[in-house]
């Protein structure tokens, strides 16, 4: 990546870190963008949905994991493993967690690594998105490996505040298909 972009992307990185919402707000945003992202066709089409669990001020997306189940979706969670390669197991029920890197709970290795399929979506975190179609991870890289080896339909939920004209993109970074605001939709395939 250019040092250009590694760098206003870290410092976009620490500016978006500092946004704050009081609880009740960042829960009213939680709702509005998990009724959206609910009701989209692709999730009813999907029957595979790769999920995160959100940290900081990303949305708190273990709320999606059990009206997904009751729809009969199969979830799927993210698992880093060393050298900043990312696989994805089957949710088996709370019981089947364990800590994961960076404290975030992860699948053991009990449950089913799966790959996305042409009826899987993926639900990528991002710390902002832009009008563009590109999202700001936390920075390991971990998304961005594994959207070039697999390619399902990427969504991402974006708190309206957090959605820019254009954040720093490198080549290798993979515009996302949709983006979710508590109030805008934005597609991009």
């Amino acid at each position: 990546m250019e040092p250009t972009i590694a760098t206003e992307k870290a410092a976009l990185r620490q500016s978006v870190k500092h946004f704050c919402l009081s609880d009740s707000d960042r829960s009213h945003s939680d709702q509005l963008l998990f009724a959206r992202f609910l009701a989209l066709p692709q999730v009813e089409q999907a029957h595979t949905l790769f999920l995160y669990y959100g940290v900081g001020m990303e949305p708190d997306t273990a709320q999606l994991i059990e009206p997904l189940l009751q729809r009969g979706k199969v979830i799927v969670l993210p698992c880093c493993r060393p050298q900043g390669v990312m696989e994805f197991r089957q949710y088996m029920g709370p019981q089947a967690l364990q800590k994961g890197s960076y404290d975030i709970p992860e699948p053991d290795e009990t449950c089913p690594p799966l790959v996305p399929g042409t009826d899987s979506l993926l639900l990528a975190p991002a710390l902002c998105c832009d009008r563009r179609g590109f999202r700001l991870g936390h920075g390991g890289g971990y998304y961005d490996r594994y959207l070039t080896r697999h390619t399902p339909y990427t969504v991402a939920l974006c708190r309206g505040s957090l959605l820019l004209d254009s954040i720093p993109a490198a080549a290798h970074d993979r515009q996302l298909d949709l983006i979710l605001t508590e109030r805008e939709r934005l597609s991009f395939s």
